[in-house]
């Protein structure tokens, strides 16, 4: 495997409002390599957003941020930069495709004008070039006349079109690493495959790294490469798209997948909810942070917090956080 483009390890994310703190992000750790696609799945409220976005200081505003750990990128510490070099390596190496495209695009702007202005401030380019640069990225991203759209207003296009642009915005200053923020979310099923492609097809001829942060499965088996399970800030499971999704281990990861409906079945049954909800991480209890919700929780799992352990090795190692399943199951380790 090669060299990681962005790599985190440790992470622990604390946030404060006036009235609660909540840990979000409880000792994670992940990478990403070049053309590579790390899909970062849960439901949620798992912090799968936080864990992706925190470290770039991309949060909500009014909420206090606490970060430990550390995060490399273009082989820096990025949790040690200054506000001025924290934007600059955001916005050169990083590209976000956020979920909702209307309140990441400016109303009051024309879509063009905005990607020019990415390509001018990060790509170097003259103002005609970089028109040139945001005619192109439409194109690229799908949109069909994308010389009309490059004058068209965020209000004019419909809601695949602005997440095409969304796209375009991400890619105009060239990234190494495009982060994939929920990018289906609220899309119709064709356009949701549209968009899926354009984001393998990009990655393919870039040879860029893509995290994915997503509840869809069905998203997940089509782009990931490798796979973290994120249950209330910590990491349940890891390991290559194949394993996690064919052989599952983690009782919240197998629950994961009972929920999808499998259409392919003439003998499905419909799907099987997990029961219970997440836990409240303002007041987190020791222990299995998912023993509430667990068909197979033991009494120790109330008192020990379970660690990663790997139970496949190779070029993809498969690591899971649940000791009972591992014992009972008699599935060998590798620590």
């Amino acid at each position: 495997m090669s060299t990681p483009v962005y790599a985190v390890e440790n992470l622990v994310i604390d946030l404060y409002t006036p009235t609660v703190s909540v840990r979000a992000v409880d000792g994670a750790s992940f990478h990403v390599s070049p053309g590579e696609t790390l899909a970062i799945v849960g439901e949620s409220g798992s912090g799968k957003t936080v864990m992706t976005l925190g470290p770039l200081g991309l949060m909500p505003e009014g909420v206090a941020v606490d970060l430990r750990g550390t995060a490399r990128a273009d082989g820096r510490d990025i949790l040690t930069l200054s506000p001025a070099e924290l934007s600059a390596l955001r916005g050169g190496f990083f590209g976000v495709i956020f979920q909702d495209p209307m309140s990441a695009l400016n109303p009051m702007l024309k879509i063009g004008p905005q990607l020019a202005r990415q390509a001018q401030l990060y790509a170097g380019l003259s103002p005609e070039a970089a028109r040139k640069e945001g005619v192109s990225l439409l194109a690229r991203s799908g949109i069909p006349d994308p010389e009309d759209r490059y004058d068209r207003y965020p209000h004019e296009l419909s809601g695949g079109m602005l997440q095409r642009a969304m796209i375009a915005l991400a890619l105009a200053a060239r990234p190494r690493v495009l982060i994939a923020d929920e990018p289906t979310t609220a899309l119709d099923a064709t356009v949701q495959a549209q968009i899926l492609a354009l984001i393998r097809t990009i990655q393919k001829e870039d040879g860029i790294a893509v995290v994915l942060i997503t509840h869809d499965i069905g998203a997940v088996s089509v782009l990931a490469d490798r796979v973290i399970v994120l249950y209330a800030g910590q990491i349940a499971e890891e390991g290559s798209a194949i394993d996690v999704l064919t052989a599952p281990v983690h009782p919240y990861t197998r629950g994961l997948l009972a929920s999808v409906p499998d259409f392919r079945s003439e003998s499905a049954t419909g799907t099987k909810e997990i029961p219970g909800i997440p836990p409240n991480q303002a007041q987190l209890m020791p222990g299995c942070r998912f023993a509430d919700r667990c068909d197979r929780v033991l009494p120790a799992c109330h008192s020990h917090r379970p660690r990663l352990q790997t139970i496949a090795t190779g070029e993809v190692p498969h690591r899971v956080a649940c000791p009972v399943v591992i014992a009972a199951e008699g599935i060998a380790t590798h620590d």
